[in-house]
C-alpha cells in the first residue's frame, strides 16, 4: 500500500473468488500496536513542510511542482484565505478521464481539516478511518507545519514492524530452546508478511525467505538458501553505491532507499528496501533482516505524470517546458566552456491549408511525419522539440562554426519537402528555419528562441521553404513594428487619427470640383506618421476597416457642418474593405446615422480591387453601392492589372491616373503614351478622367492638351485641415485660385 499509494486491497480466495477488502486502517488496527500509536504524538511523522499551491495555477503547473518536491498532496492557497488540500490521486484520477488544463481550484477539496501537532497517532488514525480522508494538515501553534496521510503512519511503524521482526528474530533462539509454540508464532510473522522478506547470516548468506519473496523475485527457496544476495544484483548500480550502503548500515544498523533489482526471468525491476541489523546478546551483528517491497507500478505513475509534463503527447518530442530546461542547462555549459550553441527554430509553411482541408486528424498525422523526419535528420546529442502547433526547435549544444548549421537546415528542408501521403493522396510541406546562435545573438533561453523566432519569419518574408540566420536590424524592426502596431490600436481606440482634405480642381479655370479625404497621424510620442507606413500595418492588422469607417464618420460630420458644400468628397476604400460581404450594409447605416446623400460621397477603389479572382463579388458591391447614389472611381489606374472587359462592366464614374506617370511628365515619351492612352481609353468608355499629383505647370499643361479636364495635386493645393475650408462654404464660394 505504501509503494502503491493506494487505500484498500481485494482479498481473494485460492480460486479467485472475492472475500472481502483490507484496509489500511484494518491492517494498523490487527498489528496490534495501539500501544505504539496512543504514545507516539503527529509530530513524530512530520519531516518537511507542506507544498503550497494557489487556486488560480494551472494543473499541469501543479504536477510539476507536486513532482519537484515529491509531494503526494498539496495546500491549496485561496485568495480569501480558505485552504484546501490536492492530492496526487485527485490529480491522477483527473488526466485518465480528461483532456484539460484547469486551475487547481477545480480539484482543491475544501476546507481543509487539520490537527494539533500534539495529537496522538491513534486519534489521528481513528480520525482518519472515522472520515474516510487521506490526508489531514497538521498544526502547531496556529501554523501548518505538514500534511499527515496513511502513508507517514505506516512508513513510521514499518520501522517499529522491523523491530518487532528484530526481535522476534532474537527470541527465535530463546524460542527454540523454551517454546516451540512461539517459533512457529515467529515463523507465522514473517511468512504472512506481504512485503518480501530474506534473512542472511552476519555474512550475507541468505538463510531464510517467506513465500513474498519468491512471488515478487520467482526464485524458489531451495534455489535461493546458501546463496549471496548478490543473486538479485541488476548490474545497473555502481560498487560505491554498495559500499555507501554497508557503510551506513554498520554504522547506524539499518539502511533504507530504492534500488534495482532482477528477478530470475531476467526483469529489472524497482524496490524499495529497509536491511536492518540483528544483534545477539553480546551486540554482535548476528543477522540481517531485509524487506522490500515492488515499486514498479509506483514508478511507472511517476514516469506518466513526467510525461504529461515534459513530452508532447502527439509527437513524443520534448515539449517547450523540456526544451527550455535543456537549453538553460547547454547555455550554462557553454558559458562555462565558452563555446557557442545553436537554435534553430522551424514553422511550416502554410500548415493551416491542411488542417482546414483535411482535418486536423490529417493535420496531426502530417505534424507526427514531420517529428519523425527531424529526429531523423540530427545528430545525437541534438535536441528536437515540438513547442506547439507546426513549430520545431532543435537544440544543438555546442558547435565551432555555421557552416554545419547551413548543411543541417538544407538538410531538413529537403526532408520535409519530400511527399507526405494523407488520405491516400501525396502533399507536400515545406518549412521556414530561424537560426540564432549563442552568445552573438543572445545570452539567454528567451533571447535565443525569439531571435531564432525572428530570423524564421525572415526566411517567410523572404519566400518560405528557406532557412536565415538572425540578425539584429531584424530584431528592431519587429519592435519598432510592434510599438507602432500598439499606437495604432490606441489611436483608433482613441480616435485621433485625423482627416485633411486635398481638392480636385479643373486644369483649364482651376475651378474646385470636389476633395479628397486623406488620413493623417500626429502621434504625441512617435511624431508625424505616413500613411504609407501605417495603413499598410492596417491592412495586415485586420484593422482597415475600422480606420476606413471612421475616416467616412469624420467626413460624414465635416460635410453636416460645411452646409454651403456641394461638391462631393471622395473616400479611399481598401480592397479588404470591398471583400467583405456586410461592407454595404455597414457603409449605408453610416451615411444615413449622420443624414448624408450618397451623392455627396465619393468612392474611390485602388485598381487592386478588381481582382479577377473576385470578381462576381466585385461588381455585385459596386453595382449596389452604384444604386443607392455613390459615385465609384478607380484610383491608382494603370498600376494594376485590370481586364478591360471587365472594367468595361463595371459601374465606374472616374479613372484617376496614377502619380508615377504624371510625375514623368512631359519629359519621358513612355509615360506620354500611357497617360494618353488612358485618356483615350477613359473617354471611350464615357468615364471621366483625372489626374493626381501635379507638382509642375509643363505636367498640367499636357495633361490639359491630351484632353485630361481635372487634376489634383501641390501645384493648387498640398492637403489642408478641413477648418481651412470653413471660410470658403460658409461663404458660399465654390471656387478656388
Amino acid at each position: 500500500m505504501l509503494q502503491h499509494g493506494i487505500r484498500r486491497l481485494l482479498v481473494e480466495d485460492p480460486s479467485g473468488k472475492p472475500v472481502g477488502l483490507l484496509t489500511q486502517s484494518d491492517i494498523v488496527r490487527q498489528q496490534r500496536i495501539e500501544f505504539y500509536l496512543q504514545f507516539r504524538d503527529v509530530s513524530s511523522c512530520i519531516n518537511k513542510e507542506p507544498l503550497h499551491l494557489q487556486a488560480s495555477l494551472p494543473l499541469s503547473d501543479a504536477v510539476v511542482q507536486m513532482h519537484q518536491h515529491d509531494a503526494d498532496a498539496a495546500v491549496v492557497q485561496f485568495g480569501n484565505g480558505e485552504q484546501g488540500i490536492l492530492t496526487e490521486q485527485d490529480l491522477i484520477g483527473f488526466l485518465t478521464q480528461y483532456d484539460t488544463n484547469p486551475a487547481v481550484a477545480m480539484l482543491a477539496t475544501t476546507p481543509l481539516i487539520s490537527i494539533s501537532a500534539n495529537t496522538t497517532l491513534l486519534q489521528a488514525v481513528r480520525l482518519l478511518t472515522d472520515n474516510q480522508l487521506r490526508h489531514v494538515a497538521v498544526r502547531q501553534d496556529n501554523r501548518l507545519i505538514g500534511l499527515l496521510s496513511f502513508n507517514d503512519i505506516l512508513r513510521n511503524v514499518e520501522y517499529a514492524y522491523v523491530d518487532q521482526l528484530r526481535t522476534a528474530l532474537m527470541a527465535r533462539d530463546v524460542a527454540l530452546r523454551t517454546s516451540a509454540d512461539y517459533l512457529r508464532l515467529a515463523h507465522k510473522v514473517i511468512d504472512a508478511s506481504l512485503d518480501g522478506i530474506m534473512i542472511t547470516d552476519h555474512n550475507g548468506i541468505i538463510q531464510s525467505v517467506n513465500p513474498s519473496f519468491c512471488n515478487i523475485t520467482g526464485y524458489s527457496l531451495q534455489e535461493v538458501l546458501g546463496q549471496s544476495p548478490r543473486l538479485l544484483s541488476s548490474g545497473l548500480h555502481q560498487t560505491e553505491f554498495y559500499r555507501d550502503m554497508w557503510q551506513v548500515l554498520l554504522q547506524h544498523g539499518h539502511w533504507q532507499g530504492e534500488i534495482w533489482n532482477k528477478r530470475k526471468n531476467g526483469e529489472l525491476y524497482p524496490q524499495w528496501l529497509t536491511i536492518t541489523a540483528i544483534r545477539n546478546e553480546q551486540q554482535q551483528i548476528s543477522q540481517f533482516a531485509a524487506i522490500f517491497s515492488d515499486i514498479t507500478e509506483r514508478k511507472q505513475q511517476e514516469q506518466k505524470i513526467h510525461q504529461l509534463a515534459y513530452i508532447d503527447e502527439l509527437t513524443g518530442l520534448a515539449n517547450r517546458r523540456m526544451f527550455f530546461d535543456r537549453l538553460q542547462l547547454s547555455l550554462a555549459n557553454a558559458h562555462r566552456h565558452n563555446h557557442q550553441l545553436a537554435v534553430l527554430f522551424l514553422d511550416l509553411d502554410l500548415f493551416k491549408r491542411i488542417n482546414d482541408t483535411l482535418g486536423h486528424q490529417a493535420g496531426d498525422q502530417a505534424l507526427k511525419e514531420v517529428a519523425r523526419r527531424i529526429s531523423e535528420t540530427v545528430r545525437e546529442g541534438e535536441s528536437v522539440a515540438r513547442l506547439g502547433g507546426d513549430e520545431f526547435t532543435i537544440l544543438l549544444p555546442e558547435i565551432s562554426q555555421t557552416d554545419p548549421l547551413e548543411c543541417l537546415a538544407r538538410r531538413l528542408i529537403k526532408q520535409i519537402e519530400k511527399p507526405v501521403r494523407l488520405l491516400d493522396q501525396e502533399f507536400f510541406l515545406t518549412t521556414s528555419i530561424g537560426i540564432a546562435v549563442y552568445p552573438q545573438d543572445g545570452v539567454n533561453a528567451e533571447q535565443l528562441v525569439k531571435h531564432a523566432d525572428v530570423a524564421m519569419y525572415q526566411a517567410k518574408n523572404s519566400g518560405r521553404n528557406q532557412y536565415c540566420f538572425y540578425h539584429a536590424s531584424a530584431g528592431q524592426q519587429n519592435v519598432d513594428e510592434l510599438k507602432l502596431e500598439q499606437a495604432l490600436r490606441e489611436a483608433l481606440r482613441l480616435q485621433q487619427l485625423d482627416v485633411y482634405y486635398q481638392p480636385k480642381f479643373t486644369l483649364d479655370s482651376q475651378q474646385l470640383v470636389g476633395l479628397e479625404a486623406l488620413v493623417r497621424w500626429q502621434h504625441p510620442q512617435l511624431g508625424v506618421m505616413s500613411p504609407a507606413l501605417f495603413i499598410p500595418l492596417a491592412e495586415k492588422l485586420g484593422l482597415i476597416s475600422t480606420l476606413g469607417e471612421q475616416v467616412l464618420q469624420r467626413v460624414c460630420l465635416q460635410l453636416t457642418q460645411w452646409h454651403n458644400c456641394t461638391i462631393p468628397v471622395s473616400v479611399n476604400i481598401s480592397a479588404l474593405q470591398l471583400a467583405d460581404s456586410e461592407f454595404v450594409t455597414r457603409l449605408h447605416h453610416i451615411i444615413r446615422l449622420a443624414d448624408v446623400p450618397p451623392q455627396r460621397i465619393e468612392l474611390e477603389l485602388t485598381e487592386s480591387c478588381l481582382i479577377p479572382e473576385q470578381a462576381e463579388q466585385t461588381q455585385y458591391q459596386l453595382t449596389q453601392l452604384k444604386a443607392l447614389g455613390f459615385k465609384l472611381s478607380i484610383d491608382d489606374f494603370g498600376t494594376g492589372y485590370s481586364s478591360l472587359s471587365y472594367l468595361r462592366r463595371l459601374p465606374i464614374d472616374t479613372l484617376k491616373i496614377d502619380q508615377s506617370f504624371v510625375r514623368d511628365l512631359p519629359d519621358n515619351p513612355g509615360a506620354c503614351q500611357i497617360v494618353s492612352a488612358i485618356i483615350a481609353m477613359a473617354k471611350a468608355l464615357g468615364l471621366d478622367v483625372i489626374a493626381e499629383g501635379i507638382e509642375h505647370q509643363q505636367q498640367l499643361e499636357f495633361l490639359r492638351q491630351a484632353g485630361c479636364n481635372q487634376g489634383q495635386g501641390y501645384l493648387v493645393s498640398a492637403p489642408r485641415p478641413a477648418q481651412e475650408f470653413a471660410p470658403l462654404f460658409k461663404a458660399d464660394i465654390t471656387e478656388s485660385g
